[in-house]
């Protein structure tokens, strides 16, 4: 398993996660001032962390903290579903999930392409591929 970031709450010893107990205190609390009512970053804040209010949520959507098969566990499962179950309530209830994205054009890569026929050789491989490449045609469907 390749590791690009180990979140908060834990750290790498010895080829393995462990959780660090001063900052899954903090999660622990961040999870409990956000079910008990506070806004993302007012919890955040209540739980000792200075962290935007986007931060927050990814910390509070992370199933790593629930525990699997290299994270153990610094929340029970019932508390990380309570709490997405109260994100999808409260976006919800100010309507963020009614928001539509702008559509966007249905772009289409070309499909047919044509090349001139060369009518040069160069002995260097890299000028070849540049004279080659700038014989290419392109036709869009």
């Amino acid at each position: 398993m390749t590791m690009g970031h180990t979140p908060y709450g834990y750290r790498i010893e010895n080829g393995k996660a462990v959780v660090n107990e001063v900052e899954a205190e903090k999660i622990r609390a961040l999870y409990s001032a956000y079910l008990s009512g506070a806004a993302l970053k007012n919890a955040a804040t209540a739980a000792g962390l200075d962290i935007p209010h986007g931060s927050v949520k990814r910390l509070l959507q992370n199933a790593h903290y629930t525990g699997d098969d290299f994270y153990p566990a610094i929340i029970d499962r019932e508390t990380f579903d309570e709490t997405e179950a109260e994100l999808i309530r409260r976006a919800t209830a100010l309507k963020r999930n009614e928001r539509k994205c702008k559509e966007r054009p249905v772009r289409t890569a070309p499909t047919k392409f044509y090349i001139k026929k060369p009518e040069t050789n160069y002995t260097d491989p890299v000028l070849q591929a540049q004279y080659l490449y700038s014989l290419i045609e392109t036709e869009a469907i």
